[in-house]
């Protein structure tokens, strides 16, 4: 079965920034709604972003908008999340998922996702 693949992640000081990526093969990228989840060490998996599959509709979670931005590049089968000024608090594995149908309603539900990356390691040391 296709799934995403994130990359992107490592090790990083407090106050850095770095840019994750999610891609795969077909259309599963390029042709659905695409969100961003985190899971910290001990913490349920957290919302983080999503994106609808034009790019026109981008959704954060709380507290997280003007430090996080998604995107994507459809022609790349691409979808990207910029995080900066990165806390030790950022620190968990970010994952990328994609869904097929309408998320207007549940978009920062794991739910809502068909298919689901391996995650990426993001480590802000202090």
């Amino acid at each position: 079965q296709v799934q995403p693949v994130e990359s992107g992640g490592g090790l990083v000081q407090a106050g850095g920034a770095l840019k994750l990526s999610c891609t795969a093969s077909g259309r599963i990228i390029s042709g659905n709604n695409i969100g961003w989840f985190r899971r910290a060490p001990g913490k349920d998996r957290e919302f983080v972003a999503a994106l609808d599959w034009s790019g026109q509709t981008a959704y954060y979670g709380d507290s997280l908008k003007g430090r996080f931005a998604i995107s994507r590049d459809n022609d790349k089968n691409a979808v990207y999340l910029q995080i900066n000024s990165l806390s030790p608090e950022d620190t968990a594995v970010y994952y990328c998922a994609a869904s097929n149908s309408d998320f207007s309603g549940t978009y920062h539900l794991p739910r809502g996702y068909n298919y689901w990356g391996q995650g990426t390691q993001v480590t802000v040391s202090s």
